[in-house]
């Protein structure tokens, strides 16, 4: 599999994610889950797994705990969104988002959570904050940013 086979996997996703109005990130994720309950991600899933088993998908190393990677830079061909990944137990590095996040969690473990939510959707709205952190075991993260948007704490 390559990044372009990913890519082609998630244009449905994209387009989904871009229509959404991620100033209401409850009724998004909502959204989102009905449109893409577990059934429909496990394939999506099991293409992210494959790609990060690979080493090219998450190949940069923020802590011992915390790989990840850029799948697309927001582009026409990906509805105006960045594409990255994030593979992780434990906390990251805090930011905030300008224009909203949508991230799409994978559990390598059942109990794991990323910030409190078990695998599937999140969504958080333009300009919240957060330290990312994943619970309770491991996650794979693709998570999608209109416009590419994140500032870094410093």
């Amino acid at each position: 599999m390559t990044r372009e086979d990913l890519l082609e996997a998630l244009r449905p996703v994209l387009r989904d994610v871009a229509a959404l109005d991620l100033s209401r990130p409850d009724e998004a994720a909502a959204a989102l889950e009905a449109s893409w309950p577990a059934s429909r991600r496990a394939p999506l899933g099991e293409l992210v797994r494959a790609a990060r088993d690979a080493g090219w998908l998450t190949p940069r190393r923020a802590s011992d705990t915390v790989t990840f990677g850029r799948l697309a830079k927001p582009s026409e061909a990906t509805h105006g969104l960045s594409v990255d990944a994030v593979d992780m137990t434990g906390a990251a590095i805090a930011h905030t988002h300008p224009r909203g996040e949508v991230s799409l969690c994978f559990a390598e473990d059942p109990e794991a959570r990323f910030c409190g939510h078990p695998e599937g959707w999140v969504v958080v709205g333009p300009g919240s904050h957060h330290v990312p952190e994943v619970t309770g075991g491991r996650m794979v993260i693709l998570y999608f940013l209109p416009d590419g948007a994140m500032e870094w704490d410093a």
